[in-house]
């Protein structure tokens, strides 16, 4: 009697509740000479970060005391170094800070730092690797972009889908979300503004899911003054030159070896026109003989030029395979 009493007593045993845990989500900010918004910037994405990272790329204002005295983690350049060195250092200290997910965005207002939980959702439930920020999946985003600014990232967006695996329709969004896979794969090598469309295409090669959300942008702080100081005509040199040297160095049999073959067959087809006109006339033609000797150099530089890149592309790709095995 007293053993079932004592065992009537017991409470029922449960199980204990599963634990989850929450994703270290590192907000990092590219920043030059951006002292009037970075406030506000570090400020509204340290509600939704763990932390906030800025890196200074040379600023001469006030840029790195503001950010720092609000609590933000600073990594200096001494001098301007250019947008892609900026997100080379950001994913490096991201990685180190042991980041599941990387939220970059620009400090100088253009983005609204409230957006990054609908960014960080698609990597968080597992449906992407790379979330983009894009302003043209609403008409209304899209609508408010400067009209050069518009037709601009829409050619470069064009030439990104041309090479990529992965269409999308903003290629030069700066609000993006990188998961851990991403952060592991992903490398920056360009310097300028060319990084953004770099990280696509080696998205694409590393078959990273890629996805958008829709995103709001401000081209100008209420004010009449613009957030954006970026040169549009250099960054638009400073992309393209990146997708056509990612290009060639991905295909280098095709768009260089096929060209510089046709270059030498044509030489040869001038360098016997020629023979054929000196056995009867016994004369050089000079215009045929350098559209020959032309034709022939570019062809030769070409090939040879394609089959370089080419063994160093094999190289590569074995020594990464080395590594991975």
């Amino acid at each position: 009697m007293e053993q079932l009493t004592k065992k009537s007593r017991e409470e029922p045993f449960y199980p204990p509740a599963p634990t989850y845990k929450q994703p270290v989500v590192i907000v990092g900010i590219p920043a030059y000479n951006v002292e009037r918004s970075i406030a506000k910037v570090v400020l509204r994405a340290q509600r939704f970060a763990e932390k906030v990272v800025v890196c200074d790329d040379g600023s001469s204002d006030m840029t790195v005391e503001i950010a720092k005295g609000l609590g933000a983690d600073v990594v200096r350049h001494e001098q301007n170094l250019g947008y892609g060195v900026a997100l080379r250092s950001l994913f490096q200290r991201a990685r180190e800070l042991g980041a599941d997910v990387l939220v970059t965005l620009d400090g100088d207002g253009q983005h609204d730092p409230s957006e990054v939980p609908e960014i960080v959702k698609p990597i968080v439930n597992g449906s992407a690797d790379v979330t983009i920020g894009s302003r043209f999946t609403s008409k209304s985003t899209g609508e408010y972009m400067p009209f050069y600014r518009r037709i601009g990232v829409k050619f470069i967006t064009r030439l990104v889908n041309g090479s990529a695996k992965n269409g999308v329709s903003d290629a030069q969004s700066g609000f993006r979300a990188y998961g851990r896979r991403a952060l592991d794969v992903l490398s920056v090598v360009e310097d300028g503004m060319g990084a953004s469309v770099e990280i696509l295409l080696d998205a694409g090669k590393h078959d990273l899911k890629i996805c958008e959300v829709s995103s709001s942008c401000k081209y100008d702080n209420g004010d009449g003054v613009k957030t954006s100081t970026h040169n549009p005509i250099g960054q638009l040199g400073d992309v393209v030159m990146s997708i056509v040297r990612h290009v060639v160095e991905d295909k280098p049999l095709t768009i260089l070896g096929i060209p510089g073959t046709l270059c030498l067959i044509a030489g040869v087809l001038f360098g016997v026109w020629m023979l054929q006109l000196y056995s009867v006339n016994h004369q050089i033609v000079t215009n045929i003989a350098l559209a020959s000797l032309a034709f022939t150099l570019i062809g030769l530089f070409a090939v040879f030029t394609a089959v370089t890149l080419y063994a160093i592309s094999r190289i590569v790709q074995r020594t990464k395979n080395g590594k991975r095995d």
